[in-house]
């Protein structure tokens, strides 16, 4: 994978989580508190974690092909490490103050990480095919 391309799926993962986060506060705020309203820095806070979370995707990126099993490896190691560090920025940040905001933040950080990775998944299973396609006509052509 060519660097432009790593940095092509960086930005969009960053914009994919920034825009999540935003969506899902945005719904939850009018549901539970419809008079609350964003501030500049916490759209700033949320842009900084979104793109932590996306910095931490170079885990999973490799030159060479690697197994299926590794690479689950790397998403579940890409899962904690990315856990650890978000909900460390927040401790150090003081966003949060109790188990319970550290907890609600766990779940947040893992409903956004699975959001992620069912719009990656989408985009993963076409480019399967189309290697898939490409292999079958490299079989026809020998």
């Amino acid at each position: 994978m060519k660097y432009s391309d790593l940095i092509r799926e960086t930005i969009r993962d960053f914009l994919i989580i920034f825009a999540s986060i935003m969506i899902i506060i945005a719904v939850l705020r009018q549901v539970y508190t419809p008079d609350a309203s964003f501030e500049l820095n916490s759209v700033f806070v949320i842009m900084a974690f979104s793109f932590l979370g996306a910095l931490t995707g170079l885990i999973l990126h490799t030159r060479h092909p690697i197994s299926e099993n590794a690479m689950r490896f790397r998403v579940v190691l890409h899962f904690f490490i990315l856990e650890a560090l978000l909900i460390s920025l927040a401790i150090l940040l003081n966003l949060t103050n109790s188990t319970s905001s550290i907890l609600l933040l766990v779940l947040q950080i893992a409903a956004v990480y699975t959001i992620v990775r069912l719009l990656t998944y989408r985009t993963d299973k076409k480019e399967a095919q189309q290697i898939n396609e490409r292999l079958k006509t490299f079989k026809k052509e020998l």
